[in-house]
Order: structure tokens, then C-alpha cells, then sequence
């Protein structure tokens, strides 16, 4: 097995460059655009930071290639090939940037024969560096991280999202499926705006498990190694295999909640990333996630 350790090391030194670029624009005044939504945006920092980022690791790794969420909603295709190949979200949460909600992050995976190799997670105000390494375990500020292992779906707390999605069929499945956690009942539901720190949460035990449906590859590849490497469980909503360019997940403490919880939830219709239309299928309109 090819070590890639020294892609690691860079991609963990190029996020926390971003991430100095990150906290010194939350605070400024910021020129925000929408993409597909109201609640799908877009700003000069999200782009200036991925091209920080992918002119870095050019410069370093020349023939790797990119996936990176503004480089898609400039008219790229998403392209999973069994090259060297690296899943940039630029600022996780860039809704959360645009208000200051203290939940932003910097999402980083890098993935070889399409099976990601090492994930990486900087949510940049709380300063908490998140990353793990296939076969190496899972690590928050250089500090080991463990999933809870709660096997009770009724004592968890769960992480999900409403997401950017604004159509009647979206909404209406995100918030029934909401109710129906709640009428099981779960500790608790929440939300930080991120799916890349929400999966987080469950690598760190802090939550019991995530769902969402309607993502995109960049807001969970990285988060989902993580969650995988400190012992969770990562599916898709039906149970099945997780495969990061379905757009849904479910990250869990053990089998036995992802299990419950894919058997709970219901999911929309949403092309793949991979797809060419690179756009949801959700009622009639096209949305990207934040």
C-alpha cells in the first residue's frame, strides 16, 4: 500500500493557510453572491481560498487532480478518476461565514483508485484541526478521537442539516424526517451549519450520528474518513454503501444506529455529483449545496 503521508503533511499545512485567510475575512465586510438559492452562496473568500489552495498543491504535485466546489460552479465537472485527486470544500459554512456564526471550516480529502486516502477538517474559529489517515486513526489537534459506540438510536444525539434546498419536496422531506426522529424519540437533533464539523461531531463522540441528503462530495469526503477511522459507521441513507458522490449519508456511532436511522429517514430524488448535470433533481429546481 502506497504511503501517502507526505500529501498529508502538505494538506495539513496548506489548511491551516486557509484557514489565516478565513479568520481574517469573517470579520470584513464581504460581497456576497447567490448560486442556486437564497441560502446558496457564494463569496470572494470561498474563491480566493481555492485558489490558495489548488495553486499550493499544484505547485507540489503537479499531476494530481481536483475536485473543488467552485471550481463546479464555474462550469467544471465533478471527475472521480483513479488518479491522485483532491476534494476541496474552501469554506464549509459559507453561510455561517457571511453572519459570523462561529461554525467555518476548511474541508480537505484526497483520494487514489477512488477510495479516499486521508480526510482533513479545519474548523478555523473554535481552531480545531481534525484529520485521519486510512488504517492510521482518527485525530483532533494531534489527540486520538473515538466515536461513542452508543447502539441505542433513543439515547443519541443526532446531527443534520435543512440545507440549501428550497423546493417544496425538499424541505417537506427534511423537516418530516426531523419529526419522525423526534417522535421515536432521540436525545436531541442539532445543527452547526457545517456537514463537514457536523460529521465531525460524531468522530468525536460529542454526537451519536449524522444524516443529510442533498450534500456534495467536497462537504463530506473528508469528514467521512474521519468519522471512519475513529470507529463510526458511515452508509448511505438506504443503508447501503456509502459512496461520496450520491449526495446522502448517514455517519453513525455504530452499525445499529445507522441502521435505525436509515430505516427512519426518507431521501429525495438528487442526480448524482458525478452525474453531468451536476445539479439536484429536487421537485423542479437545480440547487448546489453551501
Amino acid at each position: 500500500m502506497a504511503d501517502w503521508s507526505d500529501c498529508l503533511n502538505f494538506g495539513l499545512t496548506v489548511a491551516k493557510q486557509a484557514s489565516e485567510v478565513v479568520l481574517s475575512a469573517i470579520q470584513q465586510q464581504k460581497e456576497v453572491k447567490l448560486k442556486s438559492s437564497p441560502a446558496d452562496l457564494v463569496t470572494e473568500t470561498d474563491e480566493r481560498v481555492e485558489k490558495l489552495l489548488i495553486d499550493a498543491i499544484k505547485n507540489r504535485y503537479p499531476l494530481h487532480r481536483f475536485i473543488g466546489e467552485e471550481s463546479v460552479a464555474a462550469g467544471e465537472r465533478v471527475e472521480l478518476s483513479d488518479a491522485p485527486t483532491w476534494i476541496i470544500d474552501p469554506i464549509d459554512g459559507t453561510v455561517n461565514f457571511v453572519h459570523r456564526f462561529p461554525f467555518v471550516a476548511v474541508s480537505i480529502a484526497f483520494a487514489v483508485n477512488k477510495q479516499t486516502e486521508f480526510g482533513i477538517v479545519y474548523s478555523c474559529v473554535e481552531d480545531k484541526l481534525f484529520h485521519a489517515q486510512r488504517g492510521g486513526g482518527a485525530f483532533l489537534n494531534g489527540e486520538p478521537l473515538h466515536a461513542s459506540g452508543q447502539e441505542d438510536l433513543s439515547r443519541c444525539v443526532v446531527v443534520t442539516e435543512i440545507g440549501a434546498e428550497r423546493d417544496d419536496l425538499a424541505l417537506s422531506t427534511m423537516t418530516s424526517n426531523i419529526f419522525r426522529l423526534m417522535r421515536l424519540p432521540v436525545h436531541g437533533v442539532r445543527a452547526l451549519g457545517t456537514a463537514a464539523v457536523d460529521m465531525c461531531q460524531v468522530a468525536t463522540g460529542g454526537a451519536d450520528a449524522y444524516y443529510h441528503i442533498g450534500m456534495h462530495c467536497w462537504d463530506i469526503a473528508a469528514s467521512a474518513i474521519i468519522v471512519q477511522e475513529a470507529g463510526g459507521v458511515v452508509t448511505d441513507t438506504d443503508g447501503s454503501a456509502f459512496d461520496m458522490m450520491s449526495r446522502r449519508v448517514i455517519a453513525a456511532s455504530s452499525s445499529a444506529v445507522a441502521r435505525g436511522i436509515a430505516q427512519v429517514i426518507q431521501a429525495f430524488p438528487c442526480r448524482r455529483d458525478d452525474d453531468d448535470g451536476r445539479r439536484c433533481v429536487c421537485g423542479a429546481t437545480g440547487v448546489t449545496g453551501d
